[in-house]
């Protein structure tokens, strides 16, 4: 039965994609669609607010200070209002200020698309704070990736040096896609239980055995808007504390299956968006090839370890198989209602994209079973990825899978017949060793830093993990975590945005330089010695060159972590 639901869920998936793919391309090409007559003269109103329009073009300077500037103004508001909550509306739980590094952490987290949360939601935020800041910038951050996205894709198809308009591409994101999508799911969210009010938290009786009567409270709010785009714009920050684990955020099987089809939904899709607006789809299949390949092999091996438990319930004689009554396998930190097979698909899923919401808790898997969504945020959140971000930075590798195949020829490298010149090569090389040099640089300050033992909840090998899985998360813009480490301390908030901002803009300011400086070179003709970029000896290339980055920046960081801890718990056993 696991192996239906998995097969069942990439199914769909996939199905999905090639319909919302087509569709956005249609929607970033400025063909008319259905929902014009809807959206239209809004779209008009706010081009004449910002005094732009879609024959407005930019180059590479004004796209990047526009992304910076917008970005900019959003941290300073995101921040200013958690501080000032106290005195503003819908607060009917009477949440006080938050402190200043709390809020700075959360306010670049958010905006970054990477959503990590150093907090508990439903008793830390306000309904407003949550509707106001994090709901609005799950669609503006969602929304600046993948109108960057589009920027380098303009690059490889044009020759005229313009890359399009930020405040066009994000107007449209917003207004055709995020949003119609967002209202459709929330609805369907709310009913399958999902709460959406704006009452109080609710007080109710209940009995105790140690204490008799007694009164617990439920927190409420907003939820199922929230949650709507968290998913879809692989955003992932939980309305309460423990995420989609929660069942006022996660209640039915059936809110399970279509909150994690919507963690792939548009990253899948824009893939195919890829092909349609390169014209040709086999550019577009390749990647999504080999994004599935290595997605599937990471879902197996995690499902393969959770499955078998860990060797000390082994070893103690516990009945670890599944069966009708029980899920069997490593069911520590997971939810009892969603079993080892759609914990495990969730896991991989979250972090293959940049989403980071969980149903279940990470630092509670296996060693190696742990290891396996860490690794996947550690290749760049490429497989699949963050909406638009997951897909440039996959082009980038492309841009040096082409590269190193030219080099191995003697030919100068092209893609989409665009050659490949040292600055393109410097940009991709930059985005692609940025993420890895912030992980291992962060990590290395971390461990050292006095007091940072006491974060951890465990020692040794399994407490490094903890670290190491932390700036895994925020520099690739995940945001999940292994929930043993208590990150709200000064230094691993300010630690932590740092990481989060420059992992964001470092890679992101690439892609635009590279787009750039792409769209003013001519196309040239395609000849019997260019190497094919759409058949199988390319997306072999591309898997390897995105696997080999990974386990060479890593495997020494990922020796220390999860498998010494993987070989300690297994003598610990024998022993």
């Amino acid at each position: 039965m696991d192996i239906v639901q998995l097969v069942l869920y990439m199914i769909v998936l996939l199905a999905l994609a090639v319909p919302l793919g087509l569709y956005m391309a249609k929607v970033y090409s400025g063909r008319r669609i259905a929902l014009d007559k809807v959206f239209g003269p809004l779209e008009r109103f706010i081009y004449r607010l910002l005094s732009s329009g879609p024959d407005d073009e930019m180059n590479v300077k004004q796209y990047i200070f526009s992304v910076l500037a917008f970005s900019v103004v959003g941290i300073v508001l995101t921040l200013v209002i958690q501080l000032l909550q106290q005195w503003l509306p819908f607060n009917p739980a009477h949440q006080g200020p938050v402190s200043f590094d709390l809020a700075l952490n959360t306010a670049v987290s958010f905006v970054t698309n990477t959503n990590w949360q150093a907090y508990g939601g439903e008793t830390t935020l306000s309904y407003l704070t949550q509707m106001m800041t994090l709901t609005v910038q799950n669609f503006l951050s969602a929304a600046t990736a993948m109108a960057v996205l589009v920027a380098l894709i303009r690059g490889l198809v044009r020759t005229d040096g313009k890359i399009g308009s930020f405040w066009v591409d994000l107007t449209r994101t917003i207004l055709y896609i995020l949003l119609p999508l967002s209202i459709i799911f929330a609805l369907i969210l709310v009913s399958q239980g999902v709460v959406q009010d704006l009452r109080p938290y609710l007080s109710v009786h209940v009995l105790d055995p140690t204490k008799g009567d007694a009164v617990q409270t439920f927190a409420l709010g907003p939820a199922a808007s929230q949650i709507a785009i968290k998913q879809l714009g692989t955003n992932g920050g939980g309305f309460f504390n423990v995420n989609s684990a929660h069942p006022f955020e996660n209640p039915t099987p059936f809110s399970n299956f279509l909150e994690l089809l919507a963690i792939l939904l548009i990253p899948a899709s824009l893939v195919v968006t890829f092909g349609a607006m390169v014209k040709d789809r086999r550019q577009g299949r390749a990647i999504l090839i080999a994004m599935t390949a290595i997605f599937v092999g990471f879902l197996a091996f995690t499902y393969v370890m959770e499955r078998q438990g860990t060797a000390q319930l082994a070893s103690a004689g516990a009945d670890i198989a599944q069966s009708a009554l029980q899920s069997g396998g490593n069911m520590e930190g997971k939810e009892v209602r969603f079993g080892i097979a759609n914990s495990t698909l969730w896991a991989t899923a979250t972090t293959a994209a940049s989403n980071g919401s969980v149903n279940s808790m990470h630092d509670s898997y296996t060693p190696l079973g742990g290891l396996a969504p860490m690794l996947l945020m550690q290749l760049g959140e490429v497989i699949y990825g963050g909406t638009g971000s997951g897909l440039y930075s996959m082009i980038l590798f492309a841009i040096l899978a082409v590269f190193i195949a030219g080099l191995m020829v003697g030919r100068t490298p092209e893609y989409l017949g665009k050659k490949i010149g040292p600055f393109e090569m410097k940009m991709a090389s930059f985005a692609v060793l940025l993420p890895p040099i912030l992980v291992l640089f962060g990590t290395a300050v971390a461990v050292v830093w006095p007091g940072i033992g006491k974060s951890l909840n465990n020692p040794g090998p399994h407490g490094f993990s903890e670290i190491l899985y932390a700036y895994s998360s925020t520099a690739n813009n995940n945001g999940s975590a292994f929930a043993g480490l208590n990150a709200n301390t000064p230094f691993l908030n300010i630690s932590l945005a740092l990481v989060m901002f420059i992992g964001r803009f470092g890679v992101m300011f690439a892609t635009i330089a590279a787009a750039g400086s792409l769209a003013q070179k001519k196309i040239i003709a395609q000849t019997s010695g260019t190497l094919p970029t759409h058949g199988p000896l390319f997306i072999g290339l591309l898997i390897a060159i995105v696997l080999i980055v990974g386990a060479l920046s890593f495997f020494p960081a990922l020796s220390l972590g999860p498998i010494v801890d993987q070989l300690s718990t297994q003598l610990s056993a024998a022993h």
